[in-house]
């Protein structure tokens, strides 16, 4: 018998992973290793549509984020590790998408701004959705700004999963209760690595 495979959109918020990362690397000095997410993410898709993961191919990866100017991220010694992680979205043939950054004075401190991330995440997902004919479009932020992309994606007969990790049961990496209760599945690592010893090991690596 044929087997049909499955095709799947993975679209992450980049502002959100490196919230769970920071938090990976204060609490067990651990940050996500980019290929075996990937690979638990065909794993989850395959159990959710009762296949074999090596049905399932994540056709599309893409990767948003704000990133501040050279001589900027020269200044905070942040130029090798944007570069590194950099080159682990390249091996795994994720799309990087990036915005300036914007430092700004208020009441006496800098703050920095990042803006029209979150739109061009939305826009992007939704219109490759469209195009890609996604099987399965798997999420992973926490911001309830995507709330109502995930509506639209549904409304499009796409089965979304929301991917989250709240490392540290605080505001950094929590989820938002509206984006959870909007999506298909919702799939919550700190619940998973808690009944599965081996699962933050088969993720992560050591810093």
């Amino acid at each position: 018998m044929e087997r049909n495979n499955l095709s799947v959109g993975l679209f992450i918020d980049g502002g959100y992973y490196a919230k769970v990362n920071e938090a990976l690397e204060d609490t067990c000095a651990l940050n996500i290793r980019v290929s075996s997410l990937m690979k638990f993410v065909c794993r989850q898709v395959a159990a959710l549509a009762h296949c074999d993961a090596s049905a399932c191919y994540i056709t599309e990866s893409h990767y948003f984020r704000g990133r501040y100017r050279v001589y900027d991220a020269q200044n905070k010694h942040l130029l090798y590790s944007e570069r590194k992680f950099e080159d682990a979205l390249i091996e795994n043939d994720v799309i990087f998408h990036y915005k300036h950054l914007r430092e700004v004075q208020k009441d006496g401190e800098r703050v920095v701004i990042e803006k029209g991330i979150d739109v061009w995440f939305a826009l992007e997902a939704y219109e490759l959705s469209i195009l890609r004919h996604f099987d399965y479009v798997v999420l992973i932020t926490g911001d309830a700004d995507h709330e109502m992309l995930m509506r639209k994606l549904k409304a499009l007969k796409i089965h979304t999963i929301l991917l989250t990790w709240d490392v540290d049961d605080s505001r950094t990496t929590s989820t938002a209760k509206l984006l959870r209760d909007e999506a298909c599945t919702h799939i919550e690592l700190s619940k998973l690595v808690a009944e599965d010893s081996q699962l933050l090991a088969e993720i992560c690596e050591r810093k």
